[in-house]
């Protein structure tokens, strides 16, 4: 029987030389290089003031190299990363064989604040000078991660006070039965626990009570709107994804498309990305050069955004969501759309009534009359009409006609309302009236445009990939848009650390 040479497992204490287990090339090699010799750390010296009292403190420096290690290995629970400390030799070279609590870990990135946006910017510096950095063309996107906050605990301040109001009747409620009851026979475990009840329902109604106090008026949101607001983090929003509806916000992230260096990011309380592109773009500051392409994903699309680019006179492609149907490449996307989707609510719902559209009725050749399916006859409503630009002729049927029709329920959308049906027919646009998103559509059916399109998806799709699939980002653990935007630009800093690393840097 062969022999083999023992395999030791378990523990093993050994001589450690610190410096000799973070080797040239790797990514905990650049972290340290970066953190040592060129990120200007006294912003963070400056807050501590124990140089003649109180305990010591430890190093910004050692917490960032940990942290940004952490995230790089997939772990964001600051407990995790306190056990890594003490059990894991790389993390054990890297931090000086610290080992701070994971309440420090915790409160450190919960309180940077604003300088976790200098430190990002010190990055994009070294990137710059090590040529990573292309500026030929931004590719924006977003991702939608839950925070910590309740998605249950949302709602407009009527939502509230009707909570409240019935939070306060229920505790009238049991207090009028105990008093009732005062001179019956209980037993004592049901009385504690009616007890203990009736304390956390007054507490949470006091708690709510509060806040309608704090928070006197509803959140507005674009076009002063009423948006739901959260009891746990006002600043988060409720946003629908392909997972279901989730309690966060939305990192946005300005990636280059050289080398997917991430030139710009940011949180954003809010799932409307249309309000999301400028600040984006605005956020590149100095690193957006005159013929810099700005792309984006049909989400971004808006008659307002396009305008502001060519105000600025930014050269960009964003698509509008039919661009797939005009673009032969999807032309079978059916084929797709038709599986089985794996988070299909399989609860019986009611089929769709289809409506006649303009398509269905024939416009008479002097075009002074239309027929409709029904064979009733629509004069002519109007002449010289406009519709998004659009010349129209607007045709509208007669009481006498349409009230007893029998197709009325396909044709109106109330037909218990609606008395007669209207229609227009568009004849084309109207000289001169040409829109900014008019002009995108002709830009992105061009080869160029097409071609433009498949680049972004090269460019910022793959960074999203490894943020959320390799570094395990699944959600925010923080709560207020000033702390998730931090652990954010954290990241996404780490993304351009790691980026550095492979392309050689100290090495």
């Amino acid at each position: 029987m062969a022999r083999y040479k023992p395999v030791h497992k378990g523990l093993k204490l050994l001589p450690v030389d610190f410096d000799q287990q973070i080797l040239p090339g790797s990514f905990e090699f650049a972290l340290c290089h970066l953190v040592d010799h060129e990120m200007d750390l006294s912003a963070f010296h400056a807050r501590y003031k124990n140089d003649e009292q109180g305990a010591s403190a430890f190093d910004p420096a050692v917490l960032i190299k940990i942290i940004l290690l952490a995230y790089s290995r997939g772990i964001i629970s600051s407990r995790k990363i306190e056990t890594a400390c003490r059990e894991n030799v790389t993390f054990m070279s890297v931090s000086g064989d610290s080992q701070p609590h994971f309440t420090t870990l915790a409160a450190f990135v919960a309180t940077m604040g604003d300088l976790v946006t200098t430190l990002f910017a010190q990055i994009l510096t070294v990137c710059e000078r090590q040529g990573l950095i292309g500026h030929h063309m931004f590719a924006i996107d977003g991702v939608k991660l839950p925070s910590n906050a309740s998605k249950a605990k949302s709602g407009t301040r009527q939502d509230y006070q009707r909570q409240l109001d019935k939070m306060e009747a229920s505790a009238r409620h049991m207090i009028e039965r105990h008093q009732a009851q005062d001179h019956q026979p209980q037993d004592a475990e049901l009385a504690r626990k009616d007890a203990e009840k009736l304390a956390r329902l007054q507490q949470e109604a006091q708690q709510l009570q509060q806040w309608l106090q704090d928070h006197p008026d509803d959140r507005k949101g674009r076009k002063n709107r009423v948006i739901l607001s959260n009891r746990t983090d006002n600043e988060s929003a409720k946003m629908a994804t392909g997972k279901g509806v989730i309690q966060g916000y939305t990192g946005v992230a300005c990636v280059d498309d050289k080398h997917q260096i991430i030139v710009s990011a940011e949180a954003h309380g809010t799932g409307s990305e249309h309000e999301l592109l400028l600040p984006a773009i605005e956020a590149t500051g100095a690193l957006l050069h005159a013929d810099t392409i700005i792309t984006a994903d049909a989400g971004y699309h808006s008659e307002a955004n396009l305008n502001a680019l060519a105000e600025k006179a930014i050269d960009a492609f964003i698509p509008d969501n039919g661009y797939r149907l005009r673009d032969p490449r999807y032309a079978n996307q059916s084929v797709h759309t038709q599986k089985a989707d794996p988070l299909w609510d399989k609860r019986r719902t009611e089929p769709k009534i289809v409506l006649f559209s303009a398509a269905d009725f024939s416009l008479a050749p002097d075009h002074r009359s239309c027929v409709c399916p029904a064979g009733k006859t629509l004069r002519r409503n109007g002449s010289n009409a406009t519709i998004n630009g659009y010349a129209a002729l607007l045709f509208k049927g007669v009481v006498s006609e349409c009230g007893g029709c029998d197709r009325r329920a396909e044709c109106l959308r109330h037909p218990e309302k609606t008395r007669v049906r209207q229609v227009a027919f568009l004849q084309g646009k109207r000289p001169g009236a040409a829109s900014h998103s008019d002009k995108m559509k002709a830009k992105i059916d061009a080869e160029l445009g097409r071609r433009m399109i498949t680049q972004r998806f090269a460019t910022v799709e793959p960074v999203f990939g490894n943020l959320r699939a390799n570094k395990q980002l699944t959600r925010f653990t923080l709560r207020s848009k000033k702390k998730v935007d931090g652990q954010w630009k954290l990241y996404c800093m780490m993304h351009n650390i790691e980026k550095l690393a492979h392309h050689g840097y100290a090495a």
